[in-house]
């Protein structure tokens, strides 16, 4: 189930909310689970066991290590290499089979394997609830069927944010649900809907119809137009959803950290991960580049630890070798910042701008191997925006790729990646009349969010092949 369907929003969302809302509060987890349930189960009921295993593995697993500390090391190896069992089996199968029959010229056999919506998020999650339990930073969580609502709580389940275990352990336990609360999250359940449906689909109408072409029937002035197109519509849909998903938790009484602060206005790009999906770095950073030794060791080892983790990163992304160049395109750059200190801060403005027009031209070409389908598509793509490609006939004129609309929406698209109106409305916040004005503004992209819905065809979040 989308949340950007009608079904999700006029049928499924309200039903939940009504039994949440006029319920005690010793029936609001167990009305979670079971809605978490049927809104996985919905697209994916034969995957619906698959996340119910990793569930009763993880509560078994967790119990264990604190009931024999003596043998918690092999329980926690265990426990996290049945994690990344399903997630290696149903992500990245068919990847390494075809990587050995390119490698020793065999013929293994395929097998049909259909990867699970949502499962690279719930895995993670799950991982970090059985390392919290190890390394003592919370106890053992004795109820399964609460675990079973930290594991599959449906407004993050599909695409994050990533939810570490002991971040939301207390609010399983209490939380409150008040006015303030669900006001709160519907506004932001509305902009990230308008996001997603006004931005981000819009934009990715023009990058379709680029990324779709091969890369010697267009112009290089088409190329770049594409990738820029593209580095919004991945932004827009994504920072979309997790406002959605954050706007749901309020109104659950659930606070869920912040997945992205304006990524695109940073000056390296060691600051834009911290800005973008902050969920996933500070996982890696906590569960992997910290123990694999973090910056307290030689400049040499954190490198590697560094290229360690951008290797994952790209790898968590996709079971494709342009996934993995381009986490190691970015752990490249983060790298070099740090052995040249390009991402420490100055107060010099021309060199901030400097600094900035190099981070948007590096992650912008970055994006271009995340797009597109194979390395080979995207490295003929990036020598066709720098003029390294014979271009045959146009297929196409420059109007056919962008109409007044998107025209504007692109320049929408600029002003809210920068923080402007959020500082506006930070100092003015108190004003009763820009209150009434900004409700007015969220009912009316409401409306128009919804009509885009309804003349829509299926608009899948891009996150959710993750």
């Amino acid at each position: 189930m989308l949340f950007s369907s009608m079904s999700f929003i006029f049928v499924f969302l309200p039903i939940v909310c009504s039994l949440y809302l006029v319920t005690r509060k010793e029936l609001h987890n167990p009305i979670l689970l079971f809605a978490s349930i049927i809104f996985y189960a919905w697209g994916e009921p034969r995957y619906l066991a698959i996340m119910l295993l990793s569930i009763l593995i993880n509560y078994t697993g967790a119990i264990c290590i604190e009931k024999y500390k003596n043998h918690k090391k092999l329980t926690l190896g265990l426990t996290v290499a049945a994690n990344l069992g399903f997630l290696i089996y149903f992500k990245y199968f068919n990847f390494i089979l075809n990587n050995i029959n390119s490698l020793f010229h065999s013929h293994l056999n395929f097998i049909d394997v259909i990867m699970p919506i949502g499962i690279s998020f719930y895995t993670f999650q799950a991982i970090s609830y059985i390392v919290d339990v190890y390394r003592e930073e919370c106890k053992a969580q004795r109820d399964i069927y609460k675990l079973a609502l930290f594991i599959c709580l449906f407004p993050q389940l599909i695409a994050g944010p990533i939810v570490k275990y002991h971040d939301i352990a207390e609010q399983i336990d209490s939380r409150e649900v008040n006015f303030e609360k669900v006001n709160l999250g519907v506004k932001r359940f509305i902009i990230g809907l308008s996001k997603k449906m006004l931005i981000a689909n819009t934009l990715g109408a023009v990058a379709d119809k680029i990324f779709t072409q091969a890369p010697d029937t267009f112009s290089p002035l088409v190329a770049w137009i594409g990738s820029i197109a593209y580095s919004f519509q991945i932004f827009y849909d994504f920072s979309g959803y997790s406002d959605m998903a954050i706007g749901l938790g309020l109104i659950f009484g659930f606070k869920f950290l912040e997945n992205f602060n304006y990524p695109y206005i940073s000056k390296s790009i060691t600051e834009f991960w911290r800005r973008w999906h902050i969920s996933l770095s500070t996982w890696f950073k906590q569960y992997l580049y910290i123990p694999l030794g973090g910056n307290r060791i030689s400049p040499k080892r954190t490198y590697i630890n560094l290229a360690i983790v951008f290797l994952f990163t790209g790898f968590w992304h996709g079971a494709s070798w342009n996934f993995i160049f381009w986490g190691l395109w970015n752990g490249f750059f983060i790298i070099l910042e740090k052995a040249t200190g390009w991402h420490k801060d100055t107060d010099k403005p021309w060199i901030n701008f400097l600094k900035h027009l190099y981070t948007i031209f590096i992650f912008v070409i970055g994006w271009v191997f995340f797009r597109a389908d194979n390395l080979h598509y995207a490295v003929t793509y990036i020598a066709n925006m720098f003029g390294c490609v014979k271009v045959h006939d146009e297929l196409y004129y420059l109007n056919y790729y962008g109409d007044s609309i998107e025209i504007i929406t692109l320049f929408v698209a600029i002003l809210c990646a920068m923080p402007i109106f959020s500082k506006i409305l930070e100092i003015k916040k108190e004003q009763k009349l820009l209150k009434i004005f900004i409700n007015i503004w969220l009912l009316f992209l409401f409306i128009l969010s919804t009509a885009a819905i309804a003349s829509s065809t299926y608009n899948p979040f891009i996150y959710f092949r993750f």
